[in-house]
């Protein structure tokens, strides 16, 4: 679960959420991100280390540039995760209390 936990919190933030919708569309490098954010170099280093960590985003060197990728298959594993939330859950891993605190279980 901390890989869960690690890619909501990069997607917790405005900036980065802007730089994944662009990056939806095509690869971009950073100065493309830099350009249409209108955001510092350092920023966007900052939020794409975050999002390459978090495993959301793929970066290919071609010298001097850098440029970035939507990882997909994160993307489907974290689909596959929200699903799983919504989805009925095993109950001998997450037993139900037999507590009565609301006057409806037994």
């Amino acid at each position: 679960m901390l890989k869960e936990v690690e890619v909501f919190k990069a997607l917790g933030d405005e900036g980065r959420l802007k730089i994944l919708s662009m990056l939806s569309q095509h690869e971009l490098c950073a100065c493309d991100i830099q350009d249409t954010l209108n955001l510092t170099q350092p920023t966007i280093s900052h939020h794409m280390r975050i999002l390459q960590k978090a495993g959301l985003v793929e970066v290919e060197k071609r010298g001097k540039w850098a440029f970035y990728t939507l990882n997909k298959d994160a993307f489907h594993g974290l689909q596959d995760y929200l699903k799983d939330i919504i989805s009925p859950t095993d109950e001998e891993n997450f037993p139900i209390s037999k507590c009565d605190c609301d006057g409806f279980r037994k």
